[in-house]
């Protein structure tokens, strides 16, 4: 992997990154997009023991602007201004223009609940050149590119002092939320564990210390025996519809190893990552022959400078709640009590997925 950092105008970092060495001349000295807004603070919820983030200046983001105005989708163009400058590179990473969390942070209020400062980092991962391709669609050494630079934000990221756990996700389709149609992902770099994997981990580490295994490994080593929900194996590498799915059609991928974070995966690991990814979302989008719109999101250790053999890195893909013909709203038990009430079977949806056939390139 190659890459070229550089300083835009505005003082934000853009990372470019290829297969092939980069060229001495890509300059971000005409990306002149107005300044970004940033200034954030965080605000303790006493009841539910988690830090809820106030970022207001991001209700001003772009929303799903037309082509011409869209910043990422002229990227031939120099005249126009862009977040990213013409020239060879393959994947793009760089400060958002409307990060929840900055360096720096925000000025955190007085108030009856404890407040901190915003501090953390939020950045844009463009997948490719292409405004018109989809993650699913990519070639598989880009697809594998793409873990390697995830893999390398989350070092970067992590090594920060204010930093303890790196999220890179993806949300796919304006069913869930997508304000640019370009393909491209996040990475939320958090200065606290997030409640989710916060409670995750302390389950593995309760698995660990009694057992002397990952859970997620004994998940995966289950779900191979079974075989009736596996959606891609290989030695390196699993795709599956968890026996406990919330969702219809929610997947997970994983490496069969237990890896901590994306920075510590092995080159084969990375390929048959891509490739179970790949075959995952090619039967999304083949089950009903239009672009399937989901969730995506990773799960992998802190970096808190601590060990944490209990944690497997893996993704978790969680589709949207409405479906072709059918629409179902999370309701109070979902919402108030995070209870989920399933309506249909991981068995019967992972069949559905089984039977849709792929062509991997």
């Amino acid at each position: 992997m190659h890459r070229r950092t550089l300083l835009r105008p505005d003082g934000r970092a853009l990372h470019l990154y290829a297969r092939a060495p980069l060229p001495d001349d890509l300059s971000a000295d005409g990306l002149l997009l107005a300044p970004p807004r940033a200034g954030s603070h965080l605000r303790w919820h006493p009841l539910r023991g988690e830090w809820v983030v106030y970022a207001t200046h991001r209700q001003d983001r772009t929303f799903l602007p037309s082509a011409a105005a869209n910043p990422l989708a002229p990227m031939h163009d120099p005249a126009l201004p862009t977040e990213v400058p013409a020239g060879p590179w393959e994947i793009a990473a760089f400060d958002n223009r409307f990060p929840a969390l900055s360096t720096g942070g925000g000025e955190a209020p007085e108030l009856p609940v404890p407040t901190r400062p915003g501090d953390g980092a939020c950045e844009v991962v463009v997948f490719g050149q292409d405004p018109t391709a989809s993650l699913g669609s990519l070639p598989l050494a880009q697809i594998e590119l793409l873990f390697e630079v995830w893999g390398d934000r989350t070092r970067e990221l992590g090594a920060r002092p204010e930093i303890q756990y790196v999220f890179p996700f993806e949300n796919r389709g304006v069913e869930v939320g997508v304000t640019l149609n370009h393909p491209h992902g996040q990475i939320y770099a958090y200065p606290f564990v997030p409640p989710i994997p916060a409670r995750a981990l302390a389950l593995q580490a309760e698995h660990w210390a009694a057992n002397g295994r990952g859970l997620v490994e004994d998940l995966i080593q289950e779900e191979r025996d079974a075989g009736t929900r596996l959606l891609y194996e290989s030695p390196e590498a699993v795709a599956w519809m968890p026996v406990f799915a919330r969702y219809a059609y929610e997947v997970w991928v994983a490496p069969t190893r237990a890896v901590p974070t994306l920075a510590d995966l092995l080159p084969a690991e990375r390929t048959a990552f891509a490739r179970a990814l790949k075959t995952v979302l090619l039967k999304y989008d083949g089950l009903w022959g239009t672009p399937f719109p989901y969730l995506l999101v990773f799960h992998q250790a802190p970096t808190d400078g601590r060990p944490h053999p209990e944690a497997h890195l893996h993704i978790e893909l969680y589709p949207p709640l409405r479906m072709p013909g059918r629409l179902k709203y999370l309701a109070g038990t979902e919402i108030g009590a995070g209870v989920f009430t399933a309506d249909t079977l991981p068995e019967e949806k992972a069949a559905e997925l089984r039977a849709v056939p792929v062509t991997l390139a």
